[in-house]
């Protein structure tokens, strides 16, 4: 007997009570027992900071602005002069520093170094302050960071030596579990409806009016957007690799505005929310983007909530308006009554003008983009959707998507759940099935709510074929005009280098794993390769390279390496390297991949989680070199079939 909808999210709560109380337990203990350099090489931490300016933003937040080194603090230019320049020089003496994890709308909290004159970087030496602070902005070597109060700012002021480091999320996963507590105690209504649809026996319907024309999209993508328009409550585009999933959704949002007046669009990350975000305004959609865009550009700032605020003909009268009321609680002297009854009508009177501006912005939105967290902002308080649209699903906790999905009337998700699943950081909870996605439920459950998308336009015909049969079928194909493309002439498309095992291979840095050997035979490879290619036509044509592999150890060894030898400078800006998940959303026209494990037993860890090879094989458009041990990959029969498709490609 199969499992009540009630039953399967109740699981999901318990799954994540599970993953909260590791995550939060792991936090303490790092907290705890790392040293700061190891933080600040993970990319958790900046120490030391120095601090600019602090100002009161257009939501009345008190931020300050934060900059990686330490240099003068006060004037704006002086701290971001001195402050990008320690930073800098910090980053450029850690060749192996992970890129900074600060992303708008994370959690952090500030440290002091204790002044005893001990090594920084061991346990006991620094000193938390005792509130939370969120991320408002961040780029390379500055943040702009929303604090509690005028306490938090005098405490960060009279500081010597600051850090600042990763909090954890309490907010988030308290709006996960009030989301799951919600749809699980449900009796009528919409929420229970879209409930016992997406995990139970109730039909999903759909509308049957004539199909609408897109000459412009391919047939299986003009199918998908129909569906959409169909669906009375549910509607999964499935968008493999290269397959214009992006453009598909764009379309069924645009599609979707001619019969409906504003719909809602989410994703997990804010990157996710800004590249949809970005190519909906492209289109023509008036878009309002609720919480921090990650990818700051003027174009981006432009469609934010905070930059249409400020840009509204009332905000220049509001602002007056508060800094009168900041100006009456400065001066404390004189008629004490009368102060307060200035305060009352003038917050009164801010209010007034914060309810008109919001109106206004809210009214002349035809998308409203935020994060599925960001979705329960106090903005959206009280707001109904016809339409939720949620990219990326299949990286998005179920929990978080019920989050906004108490919004909608219906729902449209997007994603490809042969992909990389949501981060899972406790064993038990991942055992227990807490990166089983929504998306997945519906795709087994609803499979007639589901659309893939069938033609991909990014690899060749041989580089596309394993990944095909693998996930998807066998039911994709290759655009013509990407089926036969090559860089060299003779040339196969994929190739396995296999690497040396025993003496010298697979190694443990303490933090990752690494094979130094291999790290060698990658880049030998590759400068091989582009030895063949020629470096004029490289220039000239910017063919783009990507090293990929699964282990952050071996991508610091990579990049080491990379950047000691004297051959690559000419291709500086060619050439990325990164992990699967770092690539996740990208493409190159040629993928390097390093396996790295190489031992005895065949352990090959998360390897086996095959939506992860799956990313870094389709990253490439022309060519595509994996480099690993074939005596201890094989053991598993997927890299045994690679194995063998790459053989008989030649």
């Amino acid at each position: 007997m199969a499992d009540s909808p009630i039953s399967i999210l109740t699981r999901q709560r318990s799954l994540l009570q599970t993953e909260y109380a590791y995550e939060k337990e792991e936090f303490q203990r790092l907290t705890e027992t790392t040293g700061i350099d190891s933080k600040v090489r993970r990319g958790t931490a900046w120490f030391p900071v120095s601090l600019g300016r602090s100002y009161r933003n257009s939501l009345d937040q008190l931020v300050v602005e934060v900059y990686r080194g330490q240099g003068a603090r006060g004037m704006e230019q002086g701290a971001r002069g001195m402050g990008q320049g320690a930073g800098g020089m910090e980053q450029g003496a850690d060749d192996e520093a992970e890129p900074s994890l600060f992303e708008p709308g994370k959690p952090v909290c500030f440290f002091t170094e204790d002044a005893s004159g001990l090594r920084h970087g061991t346990g006991g030496m620094l000193h938390y302050y005792k509130f939370v602070a969120q991320v408002s902005y961040a780029e390379e070597d500055r943040m702009v960071i929303a604090l509690p109060g005028e306490e938090a700012l005098v405490q960060l002021q009279a500081g010597q030596r600051t850090g600042v480091q990763l909090y954890f999320d309490e907010q988030t996963y308290r709006l996960m579990f009030e989301a799951l507590d919600s749809a699980i105690s449900a009796k009528t209504g919409r929420l229970a409806e879209l409930r016992d649809i997406f995990h139970g026996s109730l039909p999903a319907g759909k509308f049957t009016f004539d199909a609408v024309r897109f000459p412009w999209l391919n047939t299986s993508q003009q199918a998908a957007v129909n569906e959409v328009l169909w669906a009375k409550d549910v509607a999964v585009v499935h968008g493999p690799p290269g397959t214009g999933k992006t453009t598909t959704l764009v379309e069924a949002i645009y599609e979707t505005l001619h019969r409906e007046n504003q719909v809602l669009v989410c994703a997990q990350s804010n990157m996710a929310v800004d590249w949809i975000a970005e190519k909906l305004v492209d289109r023509g959609v008036s878009v309002l983007r609720i919480g921090n865009p990650t990818r700051v550009t003027d174009k981006m700032l432009s469609f934010t909530y905070e930059r249409r605020f400020e840009s509204h003909p009332l905000y220049t009268d509001l602002w007056a308006v508060r800094r009168a009321i900041g100006e009456l609680y400065a001066h404390r002297s004189g008629n004490t009554e009368g102060r307060h009854q200035k305060i009352a009508r003038l917050r009164e009177r801010a209010a007034e003008m914060e309810f008109t501006i919001n109106q206004s912005l809210f009214d002349s939105a035809k998308v409203i983009a935020c994060t599925l967290a960001g979705s329960a902002s106090h903005l959206l308080t009280g707001m109904k959707f016809g339409t939720l649209f949620i990219d990326e699903a299949a990286q998005a906790l179920e929990a978080a998507c019920w989050i906004a999905i108490r919004k909608a009337h219906r729902v449209v998700l997007a994603g490809d759940h042969r992909q990389l699943p949501p981060t899972i950081m406790s064993p038990e909870a991942l055992r227990g099935g807490l990166d089983r996605t929504l998306m997945q439920a519906i795709v087994e459950n609803k499979p007639a709510a589901v659309s893939l998308l069938r033609v991909q336009y990014r690899m060749c015909d041989t580089i596309m074929q394993f990944p095909n049969h693998e996930f998807y079928g066998g039911k994709l194909e290759s655009a013509p005009e990407v089926k036969y493309r090559g860089i060299l002439d003779w040339d196969s498309a994929v190739e396995w280098i296999d690497s040396p095992d025993g003496e010298g291979g697979e190694q443990s840095d303490g933090l990752s794993r690494v094979n130094p050997a291999e790290a060698v035979l990658t880049l030998e490879t590759l400068k091989r390769y582009f030895e063949k290619i020629g470096t004029e036509r490289i220039l000239e044509e910017r063919i783009d390279v990507g090293i990929i592999s699964p282990y952050k150890g071996q991508i610091r060894l990579l990049r080491r390496l990379l950047k000691k030898d004297r051959f690559w400078r000419p291709f500086r800006n060619l050439v990325t390297v990164n992990t699967v998940d770092g690539f996740q959303g990208q493409e190159r026209d040629i993928i390097v991949i390093s396996l790295v494990r190489s031992n005895a037993e065949g352990d090959i860890g998360f390897l086996r989680d095959l939506r992860r090879m799956n990313v870094a094989i389709t990253r490439a458009r022309m060519k595509l070199i994996l480099l690993g041990d074939r005596t201890t990959l094989c053991r598993m029969p997927f890299y045994r079939r690679l194995s063998e498709y790459v053989d008989a490609s030649w």
